[in-house]
This record gives C-alpha cells, sequence and structure tokens, in this order.
C-alpha cells in the first residue's frame, strides 16, 4: 500500500477509532433523528400528514396525495431539488453548451430526412417532366451523408455526456462521502450504517441515467416535437393539428402521474436505504446471530425490509407501466389518424404523394420523443429521488466547526483545563454538569463511575468528537476548538475497546497511525512497546494479512495493533477507554505491558472499568450523574469514604479480593 493511500486513511481511522470507543449514554440509538427527518422527507413529499404510514403499510401509491393540496407543493419541490442538484454539480455543466449544441444539430438533421424524401418523390420520382435520376440520386446521397453525420455526432454527444455524468458522479460521491466523515460522532450514532452507505452509493448512482441521457433528452425532445410540429404546419396545417389533437390528453396524464411518480421514488429510495441497513446489520452480526440462534429473527428483519422495498418498486412500476404504452397507444393513433385525414382530404389542401409521406415520416420522428417521455420521466424521478437524499445528507449541518488555519499544539505532554463544562445530547436531559477540573500534563488520570455517570462522554469531548454545551475545555493552553484538525489527530490519540483494523497487512494497519509513516518507524514503534515478539509469533510477521474488520486476529491483538498505531503517532495527550477489559489473561499482560510504556512521557486519561486502573493513577474522578463528585489519588479517596470507596468495595467483592495492609489481594 502506497503513502499516499496509507495517508488518505489516517483520517478515516482516527474516526473510527474515537468512534467505537463510546456507548450511547443519552439514549441514540432509539429512534433516530435521521429516521425522523426521512419520514418527514416523505411526508412532505406526499403532501399531507401521515402518508408516510400508508406507504410503508402498503402500495406506494396509496401514500398520493390530493391534488389540490400537494400538486403544486410537488411540482415546486421537484423543481428546487433538480435546480439545486445541478447547481451542485459543477461537473455536469462544464462544456454542456456544446454538448447541447452537438444534441441541438444533430435534432435537425433528422429533421432534414423527411424533407428530402419529399423532394425525391415530388421532384425526382414523380416530377411533372418524369423521373429525375440525378437528382434522386443527389438527393440520395445528401441523405445519406446526413445520416452518417447525425450517427456520429450523436456518438460524440453520448460520449461526453458520459464523460460529464461520470465526473459529476465522481465528485458527488467525494463530496457526500467526505461529508459523511466530517459529521459529529452523535449523527453516526443515530443513523443506522446502512443508510449513510445508500446516500454515497445507490442514491447518487440512481442520477447517472438521467445525467448520461435524461437531462439533454428533456432538451433534444422538446426541440424535436415542436420543430416536427411546425414542419407539418408548413405542409398540411390540418395534419399537424390532428397531431396536437391526440397529444394534448396525453400531457395533463403525463403530469398527473409525474406527480405520483416522484411520491413513489423517494418512498423507494427510503426503502433501499432501509433494506442495505438490514443488510449490514446481518453481515456484520453474522457470528452472534449464529451463536445465539437469532437466524429467524434476522430473517424476518430482513424479509420484511425486502418486502417493502418490493412493494415499493412495484408502487413505482406501476406508474411507469402505465406512462410507457401510453406513448405507444399515441404514436398508433396518430399515425392512423394523419394517413386517413391526409388521404381524405390531402389534395383538398394542396397536399401531394411527397407532402403526405413526410407527414408520415415527421409522424414517426415525433413518435420517438413521446414514446421517450415515459421513460425520460422515469428517469428524472429516480433522480430528484436520490439526488433529494444525497442533499438531505450534504444539507445536515457540521455542528463541530474547524477553525482555519487553527493553532498547533506543543510538543511533549499536555496539561488539560477544564472550564464549567456541561453537555447535552438532542434528546434527553444533561449527560455533564459543570465539570470543572485540571489535569497536570504527564499525569495519569483515571476516570471512573456506573454506567450512565457520563464518564464517556467526557472522554468524548477530550478528543473533540463533540463540543461541550457549556463550558470551556483547553488542552497544553489551547482552546480545543482553535486547534488546528491535524494537529489535534496528531496530538491528541485514542484507544478504545476494540480497535478497528482495515483489510490490509499488519504493517499498514499500524502505519495508518502517522500520515507518512515508514516501515521503519513502525518496526519502532514495535519495538517501544515490546511486542516483537508478538509480531513474530504472526504467520507472515509485518506482512500478515489481516483481513476485514481484522478478522485473522483476536480482540486483544487488535488492540496491540491500536496500541501499536497510538506509539507511532507520539500523542502528547492518550485517551484510554479500558484496553484490557475484555482480553484472555495472556494478551492482558502483554497490553498491560505496552500500556505502561505507552503512557512514558504522556498525560493520559483511562475510562476505568476495572479500578486496577484507578490505583495506579496519579489523579482519580469520580463521576456521578454527569457530576464530577470527587476528586484525589486512590488512597485519598479510599480513606474519604465516599461514591468512589463504594465503588471499591463493591469491585472487590465482585472480583473476590480482599484489602491487607492496603493492597488488594485475592482471597485463598
Amino acid at each position: 500500500m502506497s503513502d499516499r493511500v496509507l495517508d488518505d486513511g489516517h483520517d478515516e481511522l482516527v474516526a473510527l477509532e474515537h468512534g467505537s470507543a463510546f456507548d450511547d449514554p443519552a439514549g441514540l440509538g432509539r429512534r433516530s433523528r435521521r429516521d425522523a427527518a426521512v419520514a418527514a422527507d416523505d411526508d412532505r413529499a406526499a403532501g399531507a400528514p401521515g402518508a408516510v404510514g400508508a406507504v410503508g403499510g402498503g402500495d406506494a401509491e396509496a401514500a398520493t396525495a390530493p391534488e389540490a393540496a400537494g400538486g403544486g407543493q410537488e411540482r415546486r419541490r421537484a423543481m428546487a431539488v433538480l435546480r439545486r442538484g445541478l447547481a451542485d454539480s459543477p461537473e455536469l455543466r462544464q462544456g454542456l453548451r456544446l454538448t447541447v449544441l452537438f444534441a441541438l444539430i444533430g435534432a435537425v438533421g433528422r429533421l432534414t430526412i423527411p424533407v428530402l424524401v419529399q423532394q425525391v418523390i415530388d421532384k425526382g420520382l414523380l416530377a411533372d417532366e418524369g423521373f429525375r435520376p440525378g437528382f434522386t440520386l443527389a438527393a440520395c446521397g445528401g441523405a445519406a451523408l446526413i445520416v452518417v453525420g447525425v450517427a456520429l455526432l450523436s456518438r460524440v454527444t453520448y460520449i461526453r455526456l458520459v464523460k460529464a455524468a461520470e465526473s459529476m458522479l465522481r465528485g458527488l460521491r467525494v463530496r457526500a462521502f467526505a461529508h459523511v466523515h466530517r459529521l459529529p460522532m452523535a449523527d453516526h450514532d443515530a443513523t443506522r450504517r446502512g443508510e449513510l452507505t445508500s446516500r454515497v452509493t445507490s442514491d447518487i448512482e440512481t442520477i447517472a441515467r438521467f445525467a448520461q441521457y435524461g437531462g439533454v433528452a428533456w432538451i433534444v425532445d422538446t426541440v424535436m416535437i415542436t420543430g416536427t410540429l411546425a414542419l407539418m404546419a408548413v405542409y398540411a396545417w390540418q395534419l399537424a393539428l390532428v397531431t396536437i389533437v391526440l397529444a394534448a390528453p396525453i400531457l395533463p396524464l403525463f403530469r398527473m402521474m409525474q406527480r405520483r411518480q416522484l411520491v413513489a421514488y423517494e418512498t423507494v429510495r427510503t426503502r433501499v436505504g432501509e433494506t442495505l441497513a438490514e443488510v449490514s446489520e446481518a453481515v456484520q452480526g453474522a457470528a452472534p446471530i449464529r451463536a445465539y440462534g437469532m437466524q429467524r429473527r434476522a430473517g424476518r428483519r430482513l424479509d420484511a425490509a425486502i418486502e417493502r422495498q418490493l412493494r415499493a418498486e412495484m408502487g413505482a412500476a406501476r406508474w411507469f407501466a402505465l406512462m410507457f404504452p401510453l406513448g405507444d397507444a399515441f404514436g398508433g393513433m396518430a399515425l392512423a389518424a394523419v394517413t386517413m385525414v391526409g388521404v381524405w382530404w390531402g389534395p383538398e389542401w394542396g397536399l401531394n404523394a411527397g407532402g403526405l409521406v413526410a407527414c408520415l415520416f415527421l409522424v414517426q420522428l415525433i413518435l420517438g420523443p413521446i414514446g421517450e417521455l415515459g421513460e425520460i420521466l422515469d428517469q428524472t424521478q429516480t433522480a430528484i429521488a436520490g439526488w433529494a437524499k444525497v442533499l438531505d445528507l450534504l444539507d445536515t449541518p457540521i455542528t463541530l466547526g474547524e477553525p482555519e488555519p487553527g493553532v498547533e499544539l506543543p510538543t511533549g505532554p499536555l496539561a488539560v483545563a477544564v472550564r464549567h463544562v456541561g453537555f447535552t445530547y438532542r434528546t434527553g436531559g444533561p449527560v455533564l454538569v459543570d465539570v470543572d477540573v485540571d489535569m497536570p500534563a504527564g499525569a495519569s488520570v483515571a476516570i471512573v463511575g456506573e454506567t450512565g455517570s457520563g464518564k464517556t462522554t467526557f472522554a468524548k469531548l477530550l478528543v473533540r468528537l463533540a463540543d461541550p454545551s457549556e463550558g470551556s475545555i483547553a488542552v497544553g493552553g489551547v482552546g480545543l476548538a482553535e486547534v488546528a484538525p491535524a494537529s489535534r489527530a496528531e496530538r491528541i490519540r485514542m484507544v478504545p475497546q476494540d480497535g478497528f483494523v482495515f483489510d490490509a497487512t499488519l504493517a499498514d494497519n499500524i502505519a495508518m497511525g502517522r500520515p507518512g509513516a515508514t516501515r521503519d518507524d513502525v518496526r519502532r514503534s514495535i519495538d517501544e512497546l515490546g511486542l516483537g515478539e508478538w509480531v513474530a509469533s504472526l504467520p507472515r510477521g509485518l506482512e500478515t494479512e489481516l483481513g476485514e474488520r481484522g478478522e485473522g486476529l483476536s480482540v486483544g491483538e487488535r488492540q496491540l495493533v491500536a496500541l501499536c498505531r497510538a506509539q507511532l503517532a507520539d500523542p502528547g495527550l492518550l485517551v484510554l477507554d479500558e484496553a484490557t477489559s475484555a482480553v484472555d489473561p495472556r494478551t492482558e499482560r502483554s497490553l498491560t505491558t505496552a500500556l505502561h510504556r505507552l503512557a512514558e512521557g504522556r498525560t493520559t486519561v483511562s475510562v476505568a472499568h476495572r479500578l486496577s486502573t484507578a490505583e495506579q493513577a496519579d489523579l482519580v474522578l469520580v463521576f456521578d450523574s454527569g457530576r464530577l463528585v470527587e476528586r484525589g489519588s486512590h488512597d485519598e479517596l479510599v480513606a474519604l469514604g465516599g461514591r468512589y470507596a463504594e465503588l471499591y468495595r463493591s469491585w472487590l467483592g465482585n472480583t473476590g479480593q480482599v484489602v491487607v495492609d492496603g493492597e488488594a489481594e485475592r482471597r485463598a
């Protein structure tokens, strides 16, 4: 793996490792804000409250609102989404004028063919002076050249459209992916991963066909229809009127179906996101699903999601299935009507044989755009629905604004100053209340408390995965919100309970801890932590492939990888979420040794699930119901006989230990 790829993966790694270390203290795992937003989108799309419930329980068309209430709103919303999508896609607009010009020239070229056919018939085959082979041959040759020219121009136009469309899709994917990684962890916690994946993949893919063809087709087909009718009027305005009269009923039908189709496709995009979320959960949770015999439950949930998507897809398909044959029906009726009227009354209007044949050719030309109208509408509605979801993601506010250019943190261990910090999630009450504490540079600090006491949220604030609702945090004398992102990622590092491992070699995974790290840097970090023997025990040492999410390693070994990354980064502030809480004794010894070495010369803050960590800390912070209720050394807090002493006695009882001469010893 190249250094550039490793550098690109560094920020993603920081977000993954930091985010995976936290529980959900405010209940963000309940019904998510994003789910509510999706439901609200569908309500607006249907034009009436409760529409989403109708869609979820039955066919998508059941969700359509009364035309009088929602039709105008839907059209305005669809056009707004389309304009916004095009405005946010500079790659698609680049060179678009020339591409449209090519397409229009091709359309005009196709319109000249019926004129040449009329000329060949009237002035070549049925001329007053008889058959004119020279004129006929020249006209046919001109027609052949025009056909070849139109074909070549169409090919150039299509290639330009595809190139512009793919550039736009690439840019949109990159922007959406970057936005996902800039969202606070609260948004990630509140959103199912499959739905975010759907935004970046399948929703963007729905725009492809529209960008490659549908958008320009609207312009070209409009020119073809108006140009064809105008040319027919030159030959016989009565035949053009017949064609318009037959087409008139189709337009309001298409307009009505377009509104319902938009609702149906927005529902489809929502259902696709739900299905991807269920599939992602079932695949990632395959081991516990099998271990606990939950295959039927997982299968039922996935089947239900697929069934909902199927109903939504069928609801959308019904509208397309109705629109598509309407074009064919109009074509057949128009061709028959023009033939009948032209043969019956054409001579009275001065329409000769060549003009009638030209009009029939023109009817055939107009059949194509009208027949495509259903397909283009389908592409447009699908694109608008997908665009709306992607724009909704891009409109999600980035609450953690980054300073420009930002302040660099000093080298060496970093002091932490927390001043009257409070924090509240979007839902629920306060999680932290008026926390005020100083952590000296180079100190070992343990954070203890019962589940839900706020200790994990406090750790989250130290690495700026969220900002305090009240108060401030300074690290190394610099306000945390003022620190440059790159400096923060380098100087402040978190090691979670289960370090994230990429599908790459051990060396590549460790090197992601610092952009530009070399193999020698990786080996040095391993040696500094005393983990050379462990690396040597792996099948291929540093070149061992770890598999997706580190399948080739145990939980403890994944922790060792995370520790090596942290050592490689050389942070001044190290935040640990009890790295030895779920490993076997042998690995725990390696981890403990590595942790001691990792903490040397740094400020270390440990979220301590085992109070043995607190026993060795310089400073213990005791949280209870979001408040910092006690602080001091282990011995001081035990002697105080307060909340920490209660927690310590409970921990000793649960671990089967007693206190002898102030030291915890296991009972015989």
